[in-house]
């Protein structure tokens, strides 16, 4: 019976917990805004860790975006001091090289979300107006 969760799994899992308080925490850089770290995918042999954040703005950012640049810029100089303080707090023998990348998939959601609102409009898939009014239970 295969489990449910393989040892890379569990370790991206932590580190993405341990990265989001590290970063908020010690990384006293202004450079760095508010910084959600999404995803954190580690390589078999745990020598990279891919580690996906975002950034919390008032406009659309792009990778091309200079806050996105200059802000995975210094992750990616901190990355040295993050790993160990990663290393320490989850009692690792090997801590993978980190390396940020900026997500793009809120970008990429927001998007299809509008084209299918276009698409469809604001009416609901289902009105559950008629849907309480056919059920004899939920009226009793």
């Amino acid at each position: 019976m295969p489990r449910e969760f393989s040892r890379i799994d569990r370790i991206g899992d932590q580190m993405q917990r341990e990265l989001a308080q590290l970063i908020q925490r010690e990384v006293k850089d202004p450079r760095v805004g508010m910084v959600t770290v999404n995803a954190v995918k580690v390589s078999r042999d745990l020598g990279y860790a891919d580690i996906y954040v975002s950034l919390l703005s008032t406009e659309e950012l792009t990778e091309e975006s200079p806050e996105v640049k200059e802000s995975i810029s210094v992750l990616n100089k901190a990355s040295g001091f993050l790993r160990g303080q990663v290393g320490r707090a989850m009692k690792l023998r090997v801590v993978p090289q980190l390396r940020f990348h900026f997500d793009t998939l809120q970008g990429y959601s927001r998007k299809m979300d509008s084209l299918i609102r276009e698409a469809v409009g604001d009416k609901p898939a289902v009105d559950r107006t008629e849907d309480d009014q056919d059920d004899p239970e939920r009226n009793a």
